[in-house]
C-alpha cells in the first residue's frame, strides 16, 4: 500500500452495486481515499459538490444520465477534478467520446487493479502539479 494514495480523494459511480463495491474495495487497498458513492450521475454530482474529490470514476452506460454527460458535466462546472471512465464499452468510438468529453483516462471493464492503479497514479502526478 503506497502512502501518497491516501492523499487522492475519489467519488464511485456506477448504477451496478457489484461493480461499485468491488471498485471501491481495489481503490481502497490500494491505500486511496474513497470519499463518496453513487448509483447515478445526478447523487454523483450532490457528492462531488459536497466532498470535492480529486477523481471521478464513472461507468457509462447509467439510467438518466450517462457517464459520458457526467464528464462533461463535471469538466465544466468542476474543472480541477479529473475524470476515469470505466465501462465494458470498448469500442473505438465510444473510448474517443468519453476522452472527448473530458476523461483523463478509459478502462475497460472487468477492471484490473493494477490498471486502475497505474491510472490513478498517472492522475495524481496531475493533481500534485495543480496544488
Amino acid at each position: 500500500m503506497n502512502e501518497n494514495h491516501a492523499e487522492l480523494n475519489v467519488v464511485v459511480v456506477d448504477d451496478s452495486d457489484f461493480s461499485r463495491t468491488l471498485i471501491i474495495k481495489m481503490l481502497r487497498d490500494a491505500g486511496f481515499n474513497v470519499v463518496g458513492d453513487a448509483a447515478n450521475a445526478t447523487h454523483a454530482l450532490q457528492i462531488i459538490s459536497d466532498k470535492k474529490p480529486h477523481v471521478v470514476i464513472t461507468d457509462i452506460v447509467m439510467p438518466e444520465i450517462s457517464g459520458i454527460e457526467l464528464t462533461e458535466n463535471i469538466n465544466k462546472n468542476f474543472n480541477d477534478v479529473f475524470v476515469i471512465v470505466i465501462s465494458s464499452l470498448s469500442q473505438e468510438h465510444v473510448v474517443l467520446e468519453a476522452i472527448g468529453a473530458g476523461a483523463a483516462d478509459f478502462l475497460s471493464k472487468p477492471i484490473n487493479q493494477q490498471q486502475l492503479i497505474d491510472s490513478m497514479e498517472k492522475i495524481m502526478v496531475q493533481v500534485k502539479k495543480n496544488l
